[in-house]
């Protein structure tokens, strides 16, 4: 465990909260919600952050969760005492979306009803029912103003939405790497993967216990992880080049570490939830042109829209379009593209130009 410049050792928490009114009607109880905090709450608890995470992401966003961990929350490169978030200054808040499996309600949590996990009987969920569960915490946590919401990909949407469905409580937002809408084509990979998860015989119409569809999931990752590289880091960090281990697996290096990337996942993550929230990107939608203008003039807060070169999955003309729409509904905000090869992942990962991108922008609110 290397705590240099971290948060040092954390502890996931959950919270009850009053029941959620989805938009589909339904009713969602009890809420729960897992989340993390780093830093501390200011008097005037004017110096909230809320980080939103990706697909399959969660609310172990920074630090360590014991002393034998290998590895940080997935954004540790930018949260921590003299980071972007600096959490000296911030009082840092990272949750696990509604529908995920990480903590919060999801397929995976018990129902009141049955007494067994909810599975595919879990009602449908949202990008705007994710941020109103977010809300509900961030209200319980005694907070009635946002200095800022950040999020890349996924969590993105979420920013961009909670700048329109909380216009009076957000002061800040900035979306990293992210949509308005999906395309045809970024619907098209995300149904591909649910159609692998079903396909398994272990699926049993999503009411699987202990026999999970842990083939039709892991396939579901592969084809979104060839989606997170670009073809030139792809062909930097693989090549032609044959893999180390048994041919029998796979005749390509490539292949090996996509079929490492799909049965790793498999145990950190759920099938279910997996359909749950990508369905909820599918279904995300804020319309273009004007129709996306018309969806963010209620917003009132800055924004910092980011984008990367090599991102083809959300690729910057997306993220254009987002800016184009702020302007043209008055809003103050900045754009910048930065230069990488890294492709979708590029926000993750630890970069200079980012890192002073997101400091300069959290550190001069005024301009």
């Amino acid at each position: 465990m290397n705590v240099k410049k971290s948060v040092g050792i954390v502890q996931t928490q959950t919270v009850q909260l009053p029941d959620l009114r989805l938009g589909n009607g339904s009713i969602l109880s009890p809420l729960l919600i897992a989340y993390e905090t780093y830093g501390v709450l200011s008097e005037k608890k004017d110096n909230a952050i809320l980080i939103c995470h990706a697909l399959s992401g969660d609310a172990h966003a920074a630090g360590f969760h014991s002393e034998s961990d290998k590895r940080p929350g997935w954004w540790d490169e930018y949260v921590g005492p003299g980071k972007a978030f600096d959490t000296t200054k911030y009082f840092v808040i990272s949750s696990n979306v509604i529908g995920g499996c990480k903590g919060s309600s999801g397929p995976l949590t018990t129902s009141p009803v049955s007494g067994k996990p909810f599975g595919s009987s879990f009602p449908f969920v949202s990008i705007e029912d994710m941020v109103a569960a977010q809300k509900s915490l961030v209200a319980h946590l005694g907070i009635d103003v946002l200095f800022c919401v950040a999020g890349g990909s996924m969590g993105g949407m979420q920013a961009l939405q909670w700048s329109i469905s909380y216009p009076d409580c957000l002061r800040n937002c900035i979306v990293l790497a992210s949509t308005a809408e999906h395309s045809a084509m970024q619907i098209a990979f995300n149904e591909v993967g649910r159609q692998a998860i079903l396909s398994d015989p272990n699926w049993n119409n999503g009411l699987y216990e202990e026999n999970s569809p842990r083939k039709g999931l892991a396939l579901a990752r592969m084809v979104g992880h060839i989606t997170y590289l670009s073809d030139d880091k792809m062909r930097e960090k693989f090549g032609r080049n044959a893999p180390r281990g048994n041919l029998l697996n796979s005749d390509f290096a490539v292949g090996s570490y996509l079929i490492y990337q799909g049965e790793s996942f498999v145990d950190r993550f759920d099938a279910n939830s997996y359909i749950y929230v990508t369905k909820a990107l599918d279904h995300f939608s804020l319309g273009k042109g004007k129709e996306l203008t018309a969806a963010l003039k209620p917003a009132k807060c800055r924004f910092l829209v980011v984008s990367y070169s090599s991102d083809w999955l959300y690729p910057p003309s997306q993220s254009r379009e987002i800016v184009k729409s702020l302007e043209a509904s008055d809003k103050r905000v900045f754009y910048v593209e930065l230069n990488t090869k890294e492709g979708h992942d590029s926000f993750l990962l630890a970069n200079q130009k980012q890192e002073d991108v997101l400091r300069g922008f959290l550190e001069n609110p005024a301009t």
